[in-house]
């Protein structure tokens, strides 16, 4: 596969390139790739996520299954009574003043039942490693159990939780641009 010169290298990094086959394309959104695998015409194409870009234009990239931009995953902070899941829900929330969170997600505060709670943030399975990172970042800790991964949210789901609060979280500043304008640059080398 061979790549477009860009500038400015680093300002790529959490991006994607698709591998049309015949040429590549550098500079999509997660949610532009999901766009795009949803076609016909484009459902063969090859993903890559930009893992680490460096001034010199060398970047570190990490293949991505299409599978995985038509899944959910989560995390979820187990608590013994809701003052301490309350406790973790506030926290979580107030570090995406200092951290904004890497994509959009979904924060709840539930209840399991009598003497189970739970503060869950579910997000697009590709944005595993970025909340992951996240997480650490924020110095997020928590005294329960801890469960994540696609398999956790269908748990999560399967025991209907009773939402309490619920906050949606917002991607930082990269917009998604319209799927008209997307497709009809399918074709340049630079998307960004």
């Amino acid at each position: 596969m061979k790549l477009a010169h860009v500038e400015n290298p680093t300002k790529y990094k959490g991006l994607y390139i698709i591998d049309y086959g015949d040429h590549s394309s550098i500079g999509y959104t997660a949610d532009e790739v999901a766009q795009i695998l949803e076609s016909e015409q484009y459902a063969n194409v090859k993903v890559y996520k930009i893992r680490r870009a460096y001034p010199d234009g060398q970047m570190e990239l990490k293949g991505v299954p299409a599978e995985t931009f038509h899944l959910e995953m989560g995390m979820f902070f187990y608590a013994h009574n809701e003052k301490i899941a309350r406790k973790q829900y506030d926290r979580l929330i107030e570090d995406t003043q200092t951290h904004p969170a890497p994509a959009r997600a979904v924060v709840q505060l539930a209840k399991l039942d009598a003497q189970t709670y739970v503060t869950a943030l579910i997000f697009p399975a590709e944005h595993n490693d970025e909340f992951s990172s996240w997480l650490i970042d924020c110095d997020y800790r928590t005294t329960g159990q801890v469960t994540g991964g696609v398999s956790a949210l269908i748990e999560y789901r399967s025991r209907g939780p009773q939402i309490i609060e619920s906050t949606q979280l917002h991607a930082p500043d990269r917009q998604d641009r319209p799927a008209e304008e997307l497709f009809a640059k399918t074709g340049e080398a630079v998307q960004r």
